[in-house]
């Protein structure tokens, strides 16, 4: 196997594994959420889950601050720029993205993907995709945007789209202000 053929089987091997990293990690949601849901009832898993995943979303908002509250080209392209596999596990497309909405619809989730493969009912899906959704609302919101995304439900197709708008001016945003829903 020639040097060059030995890097495209590696490349396509990384892909493999970082789609199988996030296919587990939607499976770990998907046993996180019964888990708690046996214990505290649906409504209170579910509040949970977004409060976690809403804190973890901040911190990765942070990386895109520097754009707040409103240059919505920037933030696109450092957005696009983080999506996974260069936007192939999620293939984002940009709708809109002018100095009033940044609009980004993900034609495919692999969250979304393995919950599915694994014959979780639609309904049920809908709901793990509201908790995973919670990511974008902290990342965006903690980045000092205002966020009003769509998660997916039965019948949609794809997967989320990512609505984003100018932020409050940094001024009048207090430190740590920030906090899940």
């Amino acid at each position: 196997m020639s040097e060059v053929e030995a890097l495209r089987e590696r490349v396509r091997f990384l892909e493999e594994q970082l789609l199988a990293a996030h296919q587990g990690r939607g499976l770990v949601y998907a046993a996180l959420f019964d888990e708690l849901a046996r214990r505290f009832g649906e409504a209170e898993a579910e509040a949970i889950m977004k409060a976690s995943i809403w804190r973890r979303g901040a911190e990765i908002g942070r990386r895109f601050a520097s754009f707040a509250p409103a240059d919505l080209e920037g933030l696109c392209r450092a957005f696009l720029d983080f999506v996974p596999d260069r936007g192939r596990l999620f293939a984002p497309e940009v709708r809109r993205c002018d100095g009033s909405e940044l609009v980004i619809h993900m034609h495919r989730c692999p969250l979304k993907e393995a919950w599915l493969a694994a014959g979780l009912p639609e309904e049920r899906v809908a709901t793990l995709c509201r908790i995973a959704g919670h990511v974008d609302d902290g990342t965006f919101e903690g980045a000092g945007f205002t966020f009003a995304g769509r998660t997916w439900r039965p019948g949609q197709e794809g997967c989320c789209t990512l609505v984003v708008r100018p932020g409050p001016p940094v001024r009048a945003r207090a430190p740590g202000a920030a906090e899940p829903p």
